[in-house]
């Protein structure tokens, strides 16, 4: 925690853990205000945990969210407000403490203080507001197009996707200029939260540094992207300074709407209420699942699109597999409910789930969307729809429930020129180029292509992404085509996998000959893929641009 001390009693810093609201209550603080918007990152806590722990330690907190880049008259009202009903001191916090001080240098200019002064304590507090204040009529000596830079390539997102297309561009034409744009500090091997639900891996075994995976030769950029403008090929940080570039890669990940589902943000982590889509809530699944002797376990599935899509069934087989295995599973009533229609989308694979379904005597409830939470009553209601169209509302109680966040594109995505109608990165499915401006490019969770949002499938798209961007510089040769691959283990008992592999259309893709690995039945071997042999092909592979079995193979046409 880095509390910046902006008045006598105000200050701001970065997003707070528990143990950050513990070390302010004990300095005296009195009050804290959220201005960063849920669900912005896979490893953030949400406001109402923050919300309990400051008013278990007798603090007061509001909540004041604003998108970075589009912060709103109504904004500034509404955190002036709060600043002054807050007893004080008053820390404000955010993913960086940047728009907590915009938000307040903004006010402060209302109120008619210089331009220069705010520009000045801002600077003493290590951030720079020159664009944000630079409407003002006075004279400005250091505009933020000082700041700017330009690369040959910039490509938004330090995550898988992000990563291994600048190793692939840089496998492809070493020395190539590259800037990475991300503020988060810790990386995470997301595919295996389901294996830490599961008492399979450590939470640690997922998280490295980022700085640690950056491409040697790569400039990271740690600071947030909040605004494109694909006119001028540039894009906009949430410090206020610009970068130009003569190509962009977007791949900025989903975001998980906690908020979406009323209650929930309130209760997870407690009351029997977890997660294994985020980092911190993967181990109290364990927790669950290893204390539950009796009782109904919940696992619930929104709309898609979602991330691995098989994760929330994967959460309740190895759950199941326990509860098997201890002897306690003829007391545990497994519930599935899942908004969709279908138990998986690519009819293949079911028979071979259904077997695991029938073993762990699961019922499946179908179209039926989790709306509401209330840990305390351990109460869950569902929207029921039927065939005709027709909607109910239904609860059922639980005493455990493992749920599966909506998910959309960042909000900085979906208000930007680069979305479709429905938020993504609107790209052309076989190339991943963006269809109305040539120079910018899209891969993993953000982009609007129709297939499953895996890990497998942005190892898959990063060298097409890395092939067809250079090709257009005149680097390479040929198009190179996305089939839509994507892969998803289904994690069916601690020991075998149900491997899923598909393309477009739920094309059945197998990397392997059936004769070695037959990906619609149960397989020993697909869990050996799975528990050693992904993790490190992650780490020392994909993120390296080594392109094993993903090495794109250029059409002499597009």
């Amino acid at each position: 925690m880095n509390i910046k001390q902006i008045t006598e009693e105000f200050s701001v810093t970065e997003q707070l853990t528990l143990a950050d609201v513990d070390a302010l209550a004990e300095q005296g603080v009195k009050s804290l205000l959220c201005n960063r918007p849920d669900g912005e990152a896979a490893d953030q806590l949400n406001f109402a945990e923050i919300e309990a722990a400051a008013k278990a330690k007798g603090m007061q907190i509001k909540y004041v969210p604003v998108v970075s880049g589009k912060i709103e008259e109504s904004d500034i009202a509404l955190f002036a407000s709060a600043r002054e009903e807050l007893p004080k001191p008053l820390v404000a916090y955010c993913r960086t403490g940047t728009r907590s001080i915009t938000l307040w240098a903004l006010e402060q200019r209302a109120l008619g203080t210089p331009v220069e002064q705010l520009l000045s304590i801002a600077k003493e507090a290590g951030y720079d507001l020159t664009a944000t204040l630079a409407t003002t009529a006075a004279p400005l000596s250091s505009p933020a197009a000082a700041k700017s830079r330009h690369f040959k390539v910039v490509i938004v997102g330090a995550g898988s996707g992000g990563i291994s297309t600048a190793a692939s561009l840089l496998q492809r034409q070493p020395g190539l200029q590259i800037a990475i744009v991300d503020k988060a500090e810790k990386h995470y091997y997301q595919p295996g939260w389901t294996m830490v639900g599961g008492g399979v891996f450590h939470a640690s075994d997922t998280e490295r540094d980022t700085a640690s995976l950056i491409p040697a030769g790569v400039d990271w950029i740690q600071e947030a992207a909040q605004a494109f403008s694909p006119e001028n090929n540039s894009l906009t940080l949430e410090d206020g300074s610009q970068i130009s570039y003569d190509h962009l890669v977007v791949a900025c990940g989903i975001k998980l709407n906690w908020e979406g589902i009323e209650g929930l943000s309130e209760t997870l982590g407690e009351n029997g209420v977890t997660s294994n889509y985020r980092f911190d809530l993967a181990p109290y699944t364990w927790k669950l699942v290893q204390g539950l002797r009796a009782g109904k376990a919940i696992f619930t599935q929104p709309p898609m699109p979602i991330k691995c899509a098989g994760a929330p069934q994967k959460a309740l087989y190895l759950s199941g597999d326990h509860w098997y295995r201890n002897g306690t599973l003829k007391d545990i009533d497994i519930q599935f409910y899942n908004a969709g229609g279908v138990l998986f989308g690519v009819k293949e694979y079911v028979p071979a789930l259904m077997k695991y379904i029938e073993k762990y005597s699961a019922e499946l409830n179908f179209n039926h969307r989790l709306t509401k939470v209330d840990g305390e009553s351990k109460t869950a209601w569902f929207e029921k729809s039927d065939a005709d169209g027709n909607k109910e509302t239904v609860s059922t109680e639980f005493d455990m429930l493992h749920v599966c966040p909506p998910q959309q594109a960042p909000d900085f995505i979906r208000s930007s020129p680069l979305a479709d109608a429905a938020g993504w990165v609107d790209v052309d499915q076989g190339t991943l180029r963006h269809k109305r401006f040539e120079n910018i490019w899209s891969l993993g969770d953000v982009m609007n292509a129709p297939n499953a949002k895996t890990m497998a499938a942005a190892r898959k798209q990063a060298p097409i992404v890395a092939h067809n961007m250079l090709s257009a510089m005149g680097v390479t040769q040929g198009v190179a085509l996305y089939d839509g691959y994507g892969s998803c283990p289904l994690t069916v008992e601690k020991g075998k996998i149900v491997l899923a592999e598909f393309g477009y259309g739920g094309k059945l893709l197998p990397s392997f000959p059936s004769w070695l690995l037959d990906g619609t039945h149960a397989t020993r071997l697909a869990w050996v893929l799975k528990k050693d042999l992904l993790p490190p092909i992650y780490w020392n592979a994909m993120l390296k641009g080594r392109e094993w079995l993903v090495k794109p193979v250029p059409t002499s046409k597009p």
